[in-house]
C-alpha cells in the first residue's frame, strides 16, 4: 500500500505581552487551518448551484481548501458544484462522520481515521486501490522555531535538552501529534537506537511538552502566541504561517517520517459521482500543482519533481511501515490500556480521551 519513496526525490509588562499574543493568534486564526480545536463548518461557496459536496476534514488544510474549491469551481467538472466544510482535529472528524454527520468527501490526517469509517459501512473497502492508494498530499513532520533559532534547534536530541519547551498537539485528538510521535520514535531506530532506547526518549520529549492542544493547527495557534521554543507540525502548516508573516522559522530535522494524508468518497453520499469527481481531480496534476504551491507535497511523481526544490529533502525519510504500519503503531503506543504513549501521558496528568 505504501508509494515508492524514491518518487520524494523529494523530502515588558504584562499588558504588552498580552497584546503581542493577542495578534500572533489574530493573525494565524486568519491565515492557517482552523484556528479553533473543535469542528467548525461554513459554506465554501455561497450562491446558487445543482449539487452541494460536504467535505469533513482535518483542521490543517481549511485555508488550501479555499483556494482548491474556488479553482475546482471553475472547471468543467466543478460547473454547477458548492460545497459545505467542516474541519477539526482529524480523530474528532472521523469519529463525528462515524456518528453521523454528513459528509460526501473525508480528508482525514491518519489512515486509521478512514479506517474507522471502513469499518462503521461508511466508505468502501477498496477506497485505497486508485493510482495514488487513496493518498492526496504528502508532507513531512518538521520544527517549527522562533526567528533566528535562539535554541539552536536542529536535531531530535536538541528537544529533550533541559529547558528546551516542546508544544505537540494531543495524541488522543489530534493526527498531526501521532505523526509527530511516529517520528520521533522513527527518527531514534533510524540513529541505530534500540527500543528501549527510543521508548526512554519518548518518555524525555513527554516531559519536556508544555502544552498539547486538541490540533496542530490549535499548537502552532499556541506558538504564535509566545509560549514554547519549539513546535511540532506538518511542513505545509509551517510554511503556510511563515508566508502569511507569522514570526516563525522552521527546518525538516535530518530523520523525519513522511505523513501521508488520505481522502475518501463516503458510501452514503447522494452525489458519488461529483464527490470522486472533486476526489479525481485533487488527485490530477492539475489539482497537485496548486495543493504544491500550499506547501504540501504532492503524490504525483511528475508533479513532485517540478517542485523538488521548494522541500527539504532529509537524509532519513521513512514510513510508517518502518514501525510495523498503524494497527501495531496503534496498539504499541495509543492502546487505551497499555499504550506507552498512553501510559505516558496519564503519568503526566494528560488527557487521553478521544475527542
Amino acid at each position: 500500500m505504501k508509494r515508492d519513496l524514491t518518487r520524494m526525490g523529494q523530502s515588558k509588562g504584562r499588558r504588552t505581552a498580552a497584546l503581542v499574543a493577542l495578534a500572533a493568534a489574530t493573525a494565524l486564526a486568519g491565515c492557517g487551518g482552523s484556528s479553533d480545536t473543535t469542528p467548525s463548518s461554513t459554506p465554501a461557496k455561497a450562491g446558487k448551484s445543482s449539487v452541494q459536496l460536504s467535505l469533513v476534514a482535518y483542521s490543517t488544510p481549511s485555508s488550501a481548501y479555499a483556494k482548491l474549491i474556488s479553482a475546482y469551481e471553475q472547471t468543467p467538472a466543478g460547473k454547477g458544484v458548492s460545497f459545505t466544510t467542516s474541519f477539526g482535529p482529524s480523530g474528532t472528524q472521523s469519529r463525528a462522520v462515524a456518528a453521523g454527520q454528513p459528509a460526501d468527501v473525508v480528508n482525514f490526517s491518519l489512515t486509521p481515521d478512514v479506517t474507522r469509517l471502513v469499518k462503521a459501512g461508511l466508505v468502501a473497502n477498496n477506497w485505497d486501490a486508485g493510482p495514488t492508494k487513496g493518498i492526496v498530499t504528502d508532507s513531512v513532520v518538521a520544527f517549527g522555531v522562533r526567528p533566528g533559532n535562539p535554541k539552536h534547534i536542529t536535531s531530535w536530541a536538541d528537544l529533550i535538552k533541559p529547558g528546551v519547551k516542546v508544544i505537540t498537539p494531543n495524541p488522543f485528538t489530534s493526527g498531526a501529534s501521532r505523526w509527530n510521535i511516529v517520528a520521533a520514535y522513527g527518527a531514534q531506530l533510524e540513529l541505530g537506537k534500540t527500543p528501549a532506547q527510543a521508548d526512554a526518549y519518548l518518555q524525555a520529549l513527554l516531559k519536556n511538552v508544555v502544552a498539547q492542544p486538541a490540533a496542530a493547527s490549535a499548537a502552532l495557534q499556541t506558538f504564535a502566541s509566545g509560549e514554547g521554543d519549539v513546535v511540532l507540525d506538518y511542513e505545509d502548516d509551517l510554511i503556510h504561517a511563515k508566508k502569511k508573516g507569522i514570526a516563525v522559522d522552521y527546518l525538516v530535522p535530518p530523520q523525519t517520517v513522511l505523513i501521508e494524508n488520505p481522502i475518501a468518497v463516503t458510501v452514503k453520499s447522494a452525489h458519488a459521482a461529483q464527490a470522486q469527481a472533486f476526489v479525481n481531480w485533487l488527485e490530477s496534476p492539475s489539482g497537485q500543482a496548486l495543493w504544491a504551491k500550499q506547501g504540501y507535497r504532492p503524490v504525483l511523481p511528475s508533479v513532485a519533481a517540478q517542485y523538488k526544490s521548494s522541500f527539504a529533502q532529509p537524509a532519513k525519510l521513512f514510513t510508517v511501515s518502518l514501525l510495523g504500519g498503524w494497527t501495531s503503531i496503534d496498539n504499541k503506543f495509543f492502546d487505551p490500556t497499555n499504550g506507552i504513549v498512553t501510559k505516558l501521558e496519564q503519568k503526566q496528568g494528560v488527557s487521553t480521551a478521544s475527542g
